[in-house]
């Protein structure tokens, strides 16, 4: 089939068969893009499939048709199709979006086929649209990995086709909310435009009214025009409109124009495309449509679809001559936006976001922010992984990028809308978690040999004990160590600036630390909670851990030595209280409670200030129990969360709490029941707290689906404003029952404040600022005045039937799924919040990686052979300076990413702009030869980027200058802005 493919579009290409109706252009880009006609209605046909990343089925059934008696989907039949469709008709266009699928049919392609799909991209007939691993969720998504899953899809196009297959159009169809963060990373990584079709139905009916269903995006309140980005929201979801659907799945009459023929239909078919280009028009303000001819996973036989769009493209024109003003052709994103930018008309702008979406009154689709806890905390821990073997890679220059690919591959799925966000089916999530375990792995693998390179001292040959990771240290479970007279720990530091990480290690004996100098540690023995030892599936027999303080330099490790102790030691001194009024206090914070258990009152020390807390603890919403038959009985599932009513009810009513105080720590462990509890670290130094949660199995005996969240109910005056972070970068302010653009009705109080919480949330007053870090994606808000609440965890017996087909019950090991997370507490004044919860959200978000060994030698001829603690810098960074990414390319090449992760006027002295020397970075390395500045994606020079301008109904331009100037650096010495992130290609 290839060759004849091959053969069949060389003679296509040299002699036209098909009556055009109208003349394409040669080449790729804006060039090739026909722009309709000034006197008509032009509509621009848009053929393509949306293919889910995994949903229904995995990835792999999805790729090769397996499980159809799930979902009927074969993406390999669907591209082959796509192929040999376009290649008989010099006419059609087709595009395409997801990498993920398309590198898989790539890899399995002949010469020939290849070089037949390299001149469709050359001829701008077969487009690759967002050009992204995936068609990534917007809402429990973090930026790192946004931008991570992006790079990834283009490096492959760029490296495959070349410039004519990098994406100029973001095309976001299906994601259920979207985020204006999103919007201004895409205008970052130099896309003139960004599609999607799911918006709160209330919004969408204004816009519609209003004609405003086009708009200019202002991405960021800190980037300016470099942010903005033209937005169009389609307007019959991403469907061909009705009865124009031809896929072979679908019921919809074809074009018969025999007119020998009874049936024949031409005529009716024609004039119902003509009315449905008028209604559609009807909601815009240009005389350019755009008109999307697919669906879920259609093309799977693309003869049926283009054979019957060439038909009516034919026959619609042809009603010209009779004074119709529909024109119609074949057309792509990209083209369409060009045509609306050379209409040269000005836009409205907007610059709040797309959240929470709602599709119907009760339709809230805000529980997805939290579905699935465990799997939305573990791809944040292999995030970390990832970028941290990234590293370890170029530091230790062993080479071995393409080992990474397998966790950089199983991370860019996991970004899919259908993914992270929770909303798959369990199989589904269940693959995705294997995919992200054997990347993991394999990263392990590359850790290990790099700190084969980075250990041994010089001159000193050795085989380097094997590093390894205990996945399990949340549950204080690592079994290879358990037992072992000897182990070493060593943490990576991911970040550029030294950190202070509080380390617990769980064991079966009693041990002697050595910190890298060899000295004795400070470390506290300390029980392991029962409620952690019971956990379903915890085999470890640690009924103790050591807790201790780690000092880690920068962009490097340390490593800590234990040994055995030779005989039973005096326990740590500590003061236990059970069932009495405890507090606990350290040099910044001290926090009381009652002696039922209760949080009564955090206090600043230092700032003098404190916040009372009427009640604290856990609740639980009632999930709404219908059969989702009418808006009146939506039920609650994986994507919606809709409460049997705006009640709470507590987990339990009684609690008990045990306070145990010791020099490194003092804790107090809060147990609800036997499925609720908490655990409130403060550590010796530290200004924040730490709140440990642990909950399941939730029962569901009743047959009521439990919705669980953490409630922080404050003497706080908010007045009805909170805010959340967008992706973990910049924050938005929140109004309770308020949408900044149209005017809101209330139906829904509690799911329709719901907002993704990615990396933090807070209220404020005048003098008081009660700031809430999370360890992941989370929903949430504030109901009430003073009052924060966040979903932890849920578990629901009715499916909300918005495609899933199954209720969210999370099972392991025969019950129901326990999760564990922590919130992170920061109290202090609105003026000096930033530095606080800015600095704690990145350390939270990179981690140290923890990697044992099993040395089996002295720590005196350990010491001898091996750096106990390395720094890649020699200097001190900037406080404000994030390092993104570090990926060596080939030997002599990196890719770098830093940022400036403060935002302007946020703080007094870290929202300025900021120098930064890219050598520092390099030192251990070698000398920076070459620099080059890439756009976000880091598939091209920022010099090349030319993006088009828009003019805004306030007069304003959306131009940027990008003159090459700009960026011929004449040293590595770079400027940063506030929330800038700048991406180069290094060569040493």
């Amino acid at each position: 089939m290839h060759i004849t493919i091959y053969y069949a579009i060389l003679l296509l290409l040299g002699v036209g068969c098909f009556e055009a109706t109208y003349k394409s252009q040669s080449g790729c880009g804006y060039g090739s893009c026909n722009l309709g006609q000034t006197n008509k209605l032009n509509v621009h046909i848009v053929p393509h499939t949306h293919d889910d990343v995994g949903w229904l089925k995995t990835i792999d059934q999805y790729y090769y048709g397996s499980r159809n008696n799930i979902q009927h989907a074969s993406v390999q039949y669907i591209l082959d199709s796509i192929i040999e469709a376009l290649v008989k008709n010099p006419e059609r266009r087709f595009i395409y979006v997801e990498i993920a699928f398309f590198w898989r049919w790539w890899n399995e392609q002949s010469n020939d086929t290849r070089k037949v799909v390299k001149e469709l991209v050359n001829g701008g007939r077969l487009e690759f649209i967002s050009g992204g691993w995936c068609m990534h969720d917007e809402a429990t998504t973090h930026y790192n990995s946004i931008i991570d899953q992006h790079s990834l899809g283009a490096e492959f196009l760029r490296d495959q086709f070349g410039n004519c297959a990098r994406p100029k159009i973001a095309w976001q169809i299906d994601p259920f909310g979207h985020s204006r963060e999103a919007a201004s990373l895409f205008a970052q990584m130099g896309f003139d435009g960004l599609f999607f079709a799911r918006l709160d139905y209330q919004d969408e009916d204004r816009r519609n009214q209003t004609k405003t269903m086009e708009l200019v995006w202002k991405g960021s309140a800190n980037l300016d025009r470099q942010s903005w980005l033209f937005t169009s929201i389609l307007s019959n979801f991403y469907d061909p409109p009705d009865t124009f659907c031809f896929d072979s799945s679908c019921q919809d009459q074809p074009i018969i124009d025999d007119p020998r023929l009874h049936d024949y239909n031409v005529p009716e078919r024609v004039q119902a495309f003509i009315n449905a280009a008028h209604d559609q028009a009807r909601g815009f303000v240009t005389n350019h449509i755009i008109m999307t001819m697919g669906r879920d996973f259609q093309y799977e036989n693309a003869n049926t679809w283009f054979k019957n769009l060439d038909k009516l493209i034919k026959y619609v024109n042809a009603q010209q001559v009779n004074g119709s003003d529909v024109n119609v052709f074949y057309s792509t994103p990209s083209c369409y936006i060009y045509a609306l930018n050379k209409v040269g008309r000005e836009w409205t702008s907007k610059i709040d976001d797309f959240l929470p979406y709602g599709d119907t009154p009760h339709g809230f689709w805000t529980g997805f922010y939290t579905s699935r806890p465990a799997f939305k905390r573990y791809e944040r821990y292999a995030n970390n992984i990832l970028q941290a073997t990234r590293q370890l890679n170029a530091f230790s220059q062993i080479n071995l990028r393409n080992r990474i690919f397998y966790l950089s591959e199983a991370m860019g799925i996991a970004q899919h809308h259908d993914a992270i966000s929770g909303t798959e089916k369990q199989h589904v999530a269940d693959d995705y978690i294997q995919r992200l375990s054997y990347g993991i792995d394999i990263a392990e693998d590359v850790i290990n040999n790099a700190y084969a390179k980075l250990l041994p001292k010089e001159n000193k040959l050795s085989m380097t004990p094997t590093q390894f990771l205990c996945e399990y240290l949340n549950i204080s479970e690592c079994l290879p160590i358990e037992e072992q007279k000897e182990f070493t720990l060593t943490l990576w530091n991911p970040t550029i600036h030294p950190v202070t990480h509080h380390v617990r290690i769980p064991i079966t004996k009693e041990y002697l630390i050595r910190d890298p100098t060899g000295s004795i540690v400070s470390a506290e023995y300390l029980p392991i909670s029962n409620m952690t030892q019971n956990i379903p599936g915890r085999n470890s027999s640690a009924q103790n851990q050591y807790i201790f303080t780690a000092q880690l330099p920068a962009l490097g490790f340390s490593t800590y030595y234990f040994e055995a102790k030779s005989s039973k030691k005096e326990k740590t001194e500590k003061e236990k209280v059970r069932k009495e009024t405890c507090y606990l206090e350290n040099e910044n914070l001290r926090i009381e409670f009652d002696d039922q258990g209760n949080l009564r009152k955090i206090i600043n020390l230092k700032k003098h200030i404190s916040v009372r807390f009427i009640t604290q603890g856990f609740y639980w919403y009632s999930s709404f129990p219908g059969n989702n038959s009418a808006e009146e009985f939506q039920a609650s599932g994986a994507y919606v969360f809709r409460p049997l009513t705006s009640e709470v009810r507590p987990v339990s009513t009684t609690r008990t709490i045990t306070c145990i105080k010791t020099k490194t720590v003092q804790s107090a462990l809060i147990v609800f029941n036997e499925w609720a509890s908490q655990e409130i670290h403060l550590f010796q130094g530290m200004s924040s707290i730490e709140m440990q949660w642990t909950v399941g199995p939730i029962p569901i005996d009743d047959n009521i689906g439990k919705e669980i969240i953490v409630r922080y109910d404050t003497d706080i005056d908010s007045a009805s404003k909170y805010y959340t972070d967008a992706n973990g970068r910049e924050v938005l302010e929140r109004i309770r029952n308020y949408r900044p653009t149209w005017n809101y009705s209330i139906i829904e109080n509690v799911s329709g404040n719901y907002y993704p919480i990615n990396s933090r949330i807070w209220i404020r007053d005048s003098t008081r600022q009660l700031t809430i870090l999370t360890d992941r994606s989370e929903g949430g808000g504030s109901i009430y005045d003073g009052s924060i609440e966040i979903m932890i965890h849920r578990r629901l017996v009715h499916d909300d039937s918005e495609g899933v087909d199954e209720p969210l019950n999370e099972t392991a090991f025969g019950k129901g799924l326990v999760v564990r997370g922590k919130h992170f507490l920061i109290l202090e004044s609105p003026a000096n919040s930033a530095l606080a919860h800015r600095v704690d959200a990145q350390q939270l978000f990179m981690n140290p990686i923890a990697t044992f060994a099993l040395p089996q030698i002295s720590y005196t001829k350990y010491s001898s052979i091996y750096r106990q603690t390395w720094s890649a810098l020699s200097e001190n960074m900037p406080l404000n300076v994030h390092l993104l990414t570090l990926d060596q390319l080939n030997p002599k090449q990196y890719l770098l990413r830093i940022e400036h992760y403060f935002e302007l006027n946020e703080d007094e002295t870290y929202s300025h702009p900021v120098k930064i020397d890219l050598q520092t970075i390099f030192q251990s390395l070698g000398t920076i030869t070459g620099l080059i500045e890439l756009t976000l994606a880091a598939n091209f020079p920022l010099s090349q980027l030319q993006r088009l301008d828009w003019i805004t109904t306030d007069k304003q331009s959306s131009h940027v200058d990008v003159s090459s100037e700009q960026f011929l650096l004449k040293d590595t010495i770079v400027i940063l802005n506030p929330m800038q992130i700048k991406t180069f290609q290094v060569t040493l």
